[in-house]
């Protein structure tokens, strides 16, 4: 009797490491850029989805581009010769990955791309509406102006999202002749923060008390600005980011900080909702049309100013 509820146990044991071993996954996790803290929050967020839903059994590799696009497509070249079950790509340029997407797709690897731009070669790219976000705080910025004053234009053109994002202010400002661009400046990605620093240090040095404005594609930048203002003692130049991280939303409700306005995405959430994809397409091998209402799904990302900040921290 012992001996069978022994045998009983055993293979009871082994049809749950069965199981275990059926839902077990090797993922590639290809970044972008690690040092943005967007693509942190991503990554947060598909990680407190993991514990939440008990995947110990899925196993994550991290590859960081540095800000290169070459090196984006060299990490998924390199994930796909793996064999990786899925590929997950954030916040990447992906124009310079077509033959690596390429080499995923003849691999059967589901690629899922956030704030990455919709790709052929890639199942879906969940991300926030980059022309609205910038609408939203680049008028926001401008009115608080009074229509009329002196700017500094902060881009970065090697990603999607940031290069909508200037390119919509750039079309708002035709709107605005009384508004002129004292200076613009493509961001070196892959030292955003330094570049940034030392950029807007030169502008002050040259533009001094004539800056009224400071437009930056994102918060780094944006905090960037706001620093090297207060150390010039400039504390009347209004300052714009986008992505609504933690600090920035802290810095907008300063009542005397130069940022006045951010916008909130929901990065966290972004992550989450990627987790769930590959759980239905991966595992539960759910048909991709079934399961994704777009090649590109956007979340609601909305407008933080000095009024409303405290209802974002």
């Amino acid at each position: 009797m012992k001996n069978r509820f022994a045998g009983m146990v055993a293979a009871c044991s082994l049809l749950a490491l069965s199981a275990g071993a059926a839902n077990a996954l090797e993922l590639a996790w290809v970044h972008a850029n690690a040092a943005a803290q967007s693509e942190s929050r991503v990554k947060a967020g598909f990680d407190a989805w993991l514990a939440e839903t008990g995947k110990t059994d899925w196993n994550v590799s991290l590859l960081d581009s540095g800000g290169s696009g070459e090196a984006t497509a060299s990490n998924i070249q390199d994930a796909a010769s793996r064999g990786v079950d899925a590929i997950v790509i954030t916040m990447a340029d992906l124009r310079a990955s077509r033959a690596a997407l390429d080499a995923a797709k003849a691999a059967n690897i589901p690629v899922f791309a956030v704030d990455s731009g919709y790709t052929e070669g890639v199942l879906v790219d969940i991300t926030t509406n980059n022309w609205a976000m910038s609408s939203d705080v680049s008028v926001y910025l401008l009115d608080q102006l009074g229509g009329k004053g002196n700017i500094i234009f902060l881009r970065m053109a090697e990603h999607h999202g940031t290069r909508k994002r200037g390119d919509v202010m750039e079309t708002v400002l035709k709107e605005y002749p009384d508004v002129k661009v004292l200076a613009e400046h493509n961001i070196d990605y892959t030292a955003f923060f330094e570049d940034t620093n030392k950029t807007m240090e030169d502008y002050v040095a040259r533009f001094g008390t004539e800056i009224n404005a400071v437009w930056a594609p994102w918060d780094e930048p944006a905090q960037a600005a706001v620093n090297v203002l207060n150390a010039a003692g400039l504390k009347d130049v209004k300052v714009i980011g986008i992505d609504g991280h933690p600090q920035a939303i802290a810095e907008v409700c300063k009542p005397d900080s130069q940022m006045i306005a951010t916008v909130s995405q929901p990065f966290e959430k972004m992550g989450a909702q990627v987790g769930e994809w590959i759980q239905e397409i991966v595992v539960d091998k759910k048909n991709p049309d079934d399961v994704l209402p777009a090649k590109t799904v956007y979340m609601d990302a909305p407008l933080v100013t000095k009024k409303n900040c405290k209802d974002f921290m």
